[in-house]
């Protein structure tokens, strides 16, 4: 969401460390699939019922310690989807990613063996920022801007920058506005915007890299944030960036399975359990 994607909401566990706006280092990052269409409530203006149709969610055992999942049907017109796993069907759930819109499997990769896993898959919708492009200079991360991090990275949430709040279903009234995205240092950008919605769940920063012609969730914050720093992958040094303002939707049947034995040669190279 560096949501599984780099998530700074507590709640989850999609999605950066290095970033304030994620929860694991960059190079931890899972691949976010393949690129999507940008539509789905993105588009200022548009209203949101939240009560398109849920997604069937299938699950298959493709090798003992590794689980593919793949959905179908769902509101198409939704932003995304957030895939969720437990290993109680009653939870705690933990997000693996935030999907864009178009992708529609996952894999789920070396997991414990003989453990039993609970997937669900929720849509997220609601209305996105006007973009703003950035070109970051050429450089490594250095400890000098490591040291600057602490002043500028975590998200906050300043009140002059939080305008009467309009419900997520309205659409474009509740987006959020005035982002700026500030430079401060050649992996480093800090984030600011309005927060103009009064029931957000949370907002989801989403980077479009240069070739794509997709926008990608790469940080999830919690709601009523409007300040967040993000340390940049190699990527996304030249690229433009939007916030998401967004609630939760239909949520998919929760499929289970048990997963097998550890094979022969993942075991090889592990030290002896006897004496």
């Amino acid at each position: 969401m560096r949501p599984a994607i780099r998530a700074a909401v507590p709640a989850v566990a999609l999605v950066l460390a290095v970033a304030a706006c994620s929860t694991q280092p960059p190079a931890e990052r899972p691949a976010r699939g393949p690129a999507a269409s940008p539509g789905g409530a993105a588009t200022p203006g548009k209203p949101w019922t939240g009560d398109g149709a849920a997604a069937t969610l299938r699950a298959v055992l493709t090798t003992p310690t590794d689980i593919d999942l793949s959905w179908r049907g769902g509101d198409s017109g939704a932003s995304g989807h957030v895939l969720e796993f437990a290993t109680e069907e009653a939870g705690p759930y933990t997000v693996l990613q935030y999907l864009p819109p178009g992708v529609t499997t996952y894999r789920h990769p070396d997991l414990m063996p003989r453990t039993t896993f609970f997937y669900r898959l929720r849509t997220f919708d609601g209305p996105a920022s006007a973009p703003v492009d950035v070109s970051l200079p050429p450089g490594e991360l250095t400890t000098e801007d490591q040291e600057s991090n602490h002043d500028w990275l975590p998200p906050r949430r300043d009140p002059g920058r939080s305008a009467t709040g309009r419900p997520v279903r309205d659409g474009g009234a509740a987006a959020p506005s005035g982002l700026k995205a500030v430079v401060k240092h050649a992996n480093g950008i800090l984030f600011t915007w309005t927060d103009r919605a009064s029931d957000e769940e949370g907002f989801l920063l989403e980077a479009r890299t240069r070739g794509s012609s997709a926008y990608a969730p790469v940080a999830v914050l919690d709601p009523d944030i409007n300040s967040c720093g993000l340390i940049t992958l190699p990527t996304e040094k030249r690229a433009a960036y939007r916030v998401r303002a967004f609630a939760y939707g239909a949520r998919s049947n929760v499929p289970r399975l048990t997963t097998g034995e550890q094979a022969a040669d993942q075991r090889e190279g592990e030290a002896p359990s006897g004496p």
